[in-house]
């Protein structure tokens, strides 16, 4: 099995989503982990610019060739962009789940939403007793 990317400079939350935080802005994408379990993502339903997030409930879907998961919101705010490439180009989130794969950009409500996310070390060790 190949290593699992688990970057340090992201937060991560239970559910297999990323943040990576500037000021009250934040990016979201899903782990590396995530996508090798879902196997080849054909298309993500996300919501739209100016929709609003609630922590712990589901933002959207990915369709995998045999699945579909839920996004769930790591913390709440507002959505101030999607990845709309994403519409034509799901499979980004497989090659490149912390890059081109990301899914949109929030500006959080409440900084205390980051409080119950997990480290790259305490992710590390959730996934390592999957």
């Amino acid at each position: 099995m190949s290593q699992t990317q688990i970057p340090e400079h992201l937060i991560y939350s239970e559910s297999h989503e990323w943040l990576q935080l500037e000021s009250d802005i934040a990016t979201i994408g899903i782990t590396d982990f995530a996508q090798t379990e879902l196997g080849d993502i054909v298309f993500a339903e996300l919501p739209e610019v100016g929709e609003h997030l609630e922590r712990g409930e589901a933002f959207g879907t990915l369709e995998a060739v045999k699945t579909v998961a839920d996004l769930i919101a790591p913390a709440s705010g507002e959505v101030l962009e999607v990845n709309d490439s994403l519409a034509e180009e799901a499979e980004q989130i497989n090659e490149d789940p912390y890059g081109g794969g990301w899914l949109l950009k929030i500006r959080i409500d409440d900084a205390a939403d980051l409080e119950d996310l997990l480290s790259a070390q305490d992710y590390a060790d959730l996934i390592a007793n999957h």
